[in-house]
């Protein structure tokens, strides 16, 4: 028989398929996915989708199979995997944790993905909670990744997300250079079917949704390759990748927008990786309002080919600061 439970304070703003994840750990992600699109899982009595914000006093209904009881052996995280999402933080309060992802490692779990950020968010507990993740970053994108320590702190980041108060900063090598040093590149993006399977994010002034992008050149090699900065004000999939692309110089290492990458076939030495970094984030901190800026050093990809071409940026410049939409 199913049972409704009320969202208590401490859950209050939460998303629905996260405190899925919370209070029901053992639930695979597929199987979330299918009594949420069947509507097994209701908030209120009415059908209710992951991203759903819950509020305190509602009513869950939870589906009889997950109140089944289950014979397991309570397993926490390996010593190993503590110490590597602990050698993972780059700024942490009572509130706000930082990370510094690696590239390669998903945030959140998946078909074929048993590794992955949200697993291993144990080993950051403090009084027995969990952090909570407030965005998000492709696997294949190293660099800054914000959790919040308290409900209230997921709430105010997720606003201040929403809000675009947040200058989120990507550093990225592209291959060949922008021709111009500073710009704004302005398209509508939806994603589309690339066959067998595969999905990606393309131009689409009909279907897509609008997506605005500043970058700002900070060294250039001629008009082979350069280092630059971009800026997202608006949080499409793919994003910077595709306004890369559009624009002529696409990511170094970006094999589903650019299948050439005639750079690194002439350069087998460098990592064949996407070169694409979450660089830094400034923002006022969710609950005291004070500015936080915070910069996540580099991969060792990244850091290698740096080395190679002998760029040399300076970890405080700030690209966009006299820039506003």
């Amino acid at each position: 028989m199913a049972e409704n439970v009320i969202i208590a304070d401490a859950d209050d703003g939460q998303r629905l398929d996260r405190w899925l994840k919370k209070y029901y750990p053992d639930l695979p992600f597929g199987q979330m996915q299918k009594i949420l699109r069947t509507g097994q899982v209701r908030v209120d009595g009415k059908r209710a989708k992951g991203e759903t914000r819950l509020a305190k006093g509602q009513a869950v209904r939870i589906p009889p199979q997950l109140l089944s009881p289950q014979e397991k052996k309570e397993r926490g995280l390996p010593p190993k995997d503590v110490d590597f999402i602990r050698s993972l933080v780059i700024y942490q309060d009572k509130d706000v944790i930082a990370l510094n992802k690696p590239a390669g490692l998903a945030v959140q779990g998946g078909s074929k993905i048993s590794r992955h950020i949200d697993g291993l968010l144990e080993g950051l507990a403090q009084d027995g909670e969990k952090p909570k993740l407030v965005h998000r970053l492709d696997r294949d994108t190293s660099g800054v990744l914000l959790l919040a320590r308290t409900s209230q702190a997921a709430r105010e980041l997720g606003e201040l997300f929403r809000g675009r108060t947040i200058r989120k900063y990507y550093w990225a090598v592209c291959a060949p250079a922008p021709e111009i040093d500073q710009g704004r590149i302005k398209s509508s993006l939806a994603k589309i079917d690339a066959g067998g399977g595969e999905r990606m994010m393309a131009v689409d002034d009909e279907e897509g949704k609008t997506a605005i992008t500043f970058y700002s050149v900070i060294e250039r090699l001629e008009k082979k390759l350069a280092l630059v900065a971009f800026w997202p004000r608006t949080g499409r999939q793919h994003q910077i990748r595709v306004h890369a692309a559009q624009m002529g110089a696409p990511l170094l290492g970006d094999f589903k927008y650019d299948p050439e990458q005639e750079f690194l076939h002439q350069n087998p030495m460098l990592p064949q990786v996407l070169h694409l970094h979450a660089r830094r984030v400034i923002m006022p901190h969710p609950v005291t309002g004070s500015t936080l800026d915070i910069t996540a050093p580099l991969s060792p990809e990244m850091k290698k080919t740096f080395k190679y071409f002998g760029f040399e940026a300076d970890d405080r410049s700030d690209p966009f600061a006299d820039l506003e939409d």
